[in-house]
């Protein structure tokens, strides 16, 4: 057991073994020991990696900033070479990846070691991870709680200490919303800045970005530096950084002209707990000589949410037929959890005209959102607008209940016509997160940073964005927060390990 392990972050342990006080083994052993003593119970960790793992620790590593430091992937968008691939559907159990995709590439060119798959939702579709196929992951602050999804099984891993740091996509807010679940630092880089090929080219309509649930700012930024390079082949790529971002971490971030605002997007009602960190963060953010302002860009709130709703729906059904075309199988209603189906029905009746009419209007909707940025720097919001949800409320079951009342107050006539009815404006999913999936359309930066805990003891994250391809800025700010409110010695009230 190594004492110090929980208490550092990625960047210490590879500093500690270049020093030659522990080895990667050593580190792997850890981890490992973690991941079947919180890891499993959790439900953060669905399949492990440890054998091939041990391999690499014994052999020599890249001498990247990571070197011989322990990772989870999340089990979706991170292929590896010889380890299943199950997208937490049920569907594709006993798939395995043939090869590493480019983003665990450079994982491992970092000095990384994957240890263990994480826990997804299905598909990445909601904000929680309680599948069918693997059941529900725990939160480490509050067992009966959601950790948060899609990236809540790498969200639970790293806030239990299992791993200082593991992987994770964002396509509608899937690492930002782990991040404030479960007290931890969570950024969504600017559209096309990480590789997701070669097998996908865009994902969700360029909507989905890949990246890592950390503990310390500093792990993000410089794993962040060590995955950015352009991608041969990608549809897009933003301005490339002009220093490298652990070099912003520790720069001061100016006086910065910050707005900030609670007042939800796409509709619901924003806790009391979730103002109340807001109100707290803008309060610090004038002390340390920011000038706030309370604004927000406009958003159609209803229309946006109808027409990222197409958006997912038509993505669901064509990542269901690839699926299918993968393992030569037809897709059976029985093999996926009800919300999913439901949602891929929906997706296979779009005709090709609504749903580029779907994608005009969000890619409108970014055109009228950034004018807002050349006024402001950084937008401040809360992350979600509620706690960490109860589990049971956001999962299958309770998704179900709710998917049922919007289709009873669909118009009259067959199933298949009342899906495509469906008004998603006042789902519940919606309400939970109504920022998160505005500025996954527009391709910007945006951060969750734990700078709260309610009277329960539950970690409450605030939202940052910032303009297109300034991540820069957004790290130098965290950093200034890391130093003057510092989080990383927070732990869940449970031992680690």
């Amino acid at each position: 057991m190594i004492a110090e392990y929980e208490d550092l972050d990625g960047l210490a342990l590879a500093a500690l073994v270049r020093a030659g006080e522990v080895s990667p083994l050593e580190l792997v052993d850890e981890a490992i020991r973690r991941c079947e003593a919180v890891g499993v119970p959790l439900g953060a960790v669905v399949a492990p990696m440890y054998e091939r793992a041990r391999q690499l620790a014994r052999g020599t590593l890249p001498e990247g900033p990571f070197h011989g430091v322990p990772m989870v992937l999340k089990d979706l968008l991170s292929a590896a070479e010889g380890a299943p691939l199950q997208c937490g559907s049920r569907f594709l159990r006993g798939q395995v990846s043939p090869a590493d995709s480019e983003i665990v590439r450079r994982y491992r060119a970092a000095g990384l070691i994957p240890v263990a798959k994480s826990a997804t939702s299905e598909f990445g579709l909601v904000p929680t991870v309680e599948t069918l196929a693997h059941g529900p992951c725990k939160n480490p602050w509050d067992l009966g709680r959601s950790a948060g999804g899609s990236s809540g099984g790498t969200g639970a891993a790293v806030a239990a200490r299992v791993v200082p740091l593991g992987s994770g996509g964002d396509g509608g807010g899937s690492l930002r919303i782990p991040a404030s679940c479960c007290g931890l630092f969570g950024l969504k880089p600017t559209r096309g800045r990480t590789p997701l090929g070669p097998d996908v080219a865009e994902s969700w309509q360029g909507f989905t970005v890949v990246h890592a649930l950390t503990r310390s700012v500093r792990d993000s930024a410089a794993l962040l530096d060590a995955t950015c390079l352009p991608e041969h082949g990608a549809p897009y790529y933003p301005p490339s950084p002009a220093r490298p971002y652990l070099a912003e971490v520790g720069t001061p971030p100016g006086k910065l002209r910050i707005a900030v605002t609670t007042r939800p997007m796409l509709g619901g009602q924003v806790h009391p707990d979730c103002a109340a960190a807001l109100t707290a963060t803008a309060a610090l953010l004038q002390d340390l000589g920011h000038h706030v302002d309370e604004a927000a860009p406009e958003v159609d709130g209803p229309a946006f949410s109808r027409a990222f709703f197409k958006i997912l729906c038509g993505e669901l059904a064509a990542d269901i037929d690839e699926a299918a075309r993968r393992t030569g199988r037809s897709p059976r209603a029985s093999e996926f959890e009800f919300v999913t189906w439901t949602l891929a029905q929906i997706g296979w009746s779009l005709s090709a005209g609504e749903f580029v009419a779907a994608r005009r209007h969000l890619l409108h909707a970014a055109q009228t959102i950034a004018p807002f940025f050349t006024t402001y720097d950084v937008l401040v919001t809360p992350t979600l607008s509620q706690p960490p949800a109860p589990l049971g409320t956001l999962g299958p079951q309770g998704l179900s209940a709710a998917l049922m009342k919007l289709l009873g107050r669909a118009r009259a006539g067959g199933l298949l016509k009342r899906l495509t009815a469906v008004d998603p404006s006042a789902d519940e999913v919606y309400a939970y997160l109504p920022w998160t999936p505005v500025f996954n359309v527009t391709g910007q930066p945006a951060m969750s940073v734990p700078l709260h805990w309610n009277a329960e003891g539950l970690p409450i994250g605030v939202h940052f964005v910032g303009r297109y391809g300034d991540e820069a800025t957004l790290f130098r700010l965290a950093g200034e927060l890391e130093r003057a409110r510092p989080w990383a010695d927070r732990k869940p009230p449970r031992p680690a390990a």
